[in-house]
């Protein structure tokens, strides 16, 4: 139940986030403007991802996650309503600042899944991502046949109708312990940056490092194949984005659960993001069709166990009671990555060229590497 409420709000993200640009110009948008009613969606969301996390730990998933769905609906609502360019950034604002069912949803699933089993329900978390990012495209374009504004009121209906399901069908109460049935311990202080622990910090400052690189990925990846592949078309480009999609789906079902097994969160991390980095430069410095064939694979599945297993790691630094502030903390600086990531992609595409935000990225991947904790610690230290 989880999952499928954390689906269906990717699903809706994914039939917004294609036809978002066009309908800004549609307001006299320049294509700077277009781009940051994109950005203030994640900015929105990595001021309030912590809060919200904070407040799951407080008062219970549901009534957060509850909470998130029908501000999503209402954000897409007011997008899909708005006459003036300021209030689609009013509706883009209020989406990106009720965007923490993720987050909370990873919480959801720490809560109730066993140590031994929680990398592969994460990655199975993680894997509606991939959901949202195939099913989300396709209905969004079925629905813009009707009109431009149709998918903004498609994705506030399924909004509106997953946080019904959500009230019904989701448990209730405050966060517990696996495997009891006793309330969990009064949540720690982790909310912002400077009152969480050394080790959230950490790996929060990982997921930024790391999203850098892969958000400029995905925000410059249609030209790098349009520049290198003149002769395709956007249906090899949509096609590409939906077999990374598929694949990701794949390494989030089959991978993580096995590779956390084998080798224990940290070790994972670093194999992720090795992976990552090969991927990245291989990417760089092309090598035809083959090429591209071989960096996707690296960089998908590196970044698809990357995502759950930081996760994990994540959870496994602090008490029960700090794990929604935590995963909060680590999904506002992921989103603070998508907006630096795809800016600084830009600009190395233009002016160095189109092997150069690869490369980049490539670096960062290193440099998360060296970020990655030596070993878990302990939780009584993170509170204290």
């Amino acid at each position: 139940m989880v999952w499928a409420t954390v689906a269906m709000d990717m699903v809706g993200f994914g039939i917004l986030l294609p036809v978002l640009p066009l309908y800004a110009e549609d307001f006299g948008a320049s294509p700077a403007t277009a781009a940051a009613l994109v950005a203030v969606f994640s900015a929105a969301q990595m001021v309030a991802a912590p809060l919200w996390g904070r407040l799951s730990d407080r008062i219970g998933r549901r009534t957060v996650l509850v909470a998130a769905l029908v501000g999503s609906c209402l954000g897409s609502l007011v997008t899909g309503l708005a006459g003036v360019l300021w209030v689609l950034f009013a509706g883009r604002i209020l989406d990106g600042f009720s965007g923490s069912s993720y987050a909370v949803g990873q919480a959801a699933v720490a809560d109730l899944a066993e140590p031994e089993d929680r990398p592969r329900l994460l990655g199975l978390l993680a894997a509606a991502f991939g959901v949202g990012f195939v099913a989300g495209p396709l209905i969004g374009s079925i629905a813009a046949l009707g009109s431009r504004e149709l998918p903004f009121f498609v994705a506030a209906a399924l909004a509106g109708a997953n946080a019904v399901m959500a009230l019904v069908r989701l448990p209730g109460g405050r966060p517990v312990v696996s495997g009891t049935s006793s309330p969990a311990p009064t949540p720690n202080r982790i909310v912002l940056w400077g009152s969480a622990g050394l080790a959230v910090r950490r790996l929060a400052l990982l997921s930024l490092v790391s999203m850098i690189g892969f958000a400029g990925f995905e925000a410059t990846f249609a030209l790098l194949v349009e520049r290198r592949f003149e002769a395709v078309g956007d249906p090899t480009v949509y096609g590409l984005f939906a077999a990374i999609g598929v694949l990701m789906v794949l390494v989030q079902t089959r991978v993580v659960g096995p590779a956390n097994a084998r080798l224990g969160s940290r070790p994972a991390l670093r194999a992720a993001l090795v992976s990552v980095a090969a991927g990245m430069a291989v990417l760089s410095f092309g090598g035809g069709w083959a090429g591209l064939a071989v960096a996707l694979v690296l960089l998908v599945v590196g970044q698809g166990v990357f995502g759950p297993t930081l996760s994990n790691a994540t959870v496994e630094t602090v008490g029960t009671g700090g794990r929604g502030a935590a995963l909060g903390l680590q999904q506002g600086a992921g989103a603070l990555g998508r907006i630096i990531g795809p800016l600084l992609a830009g600009v190395l595409m233009d002016r160095i060229g189109v092997g150069a935000p690869y490369l980049v990225a490539a670096a960062l991947a290193v440099v998360a590497i060296a970020l990655v904790p030596a070993t878990g610690v302990p939780v009584a230290r993170d509170q204290a």
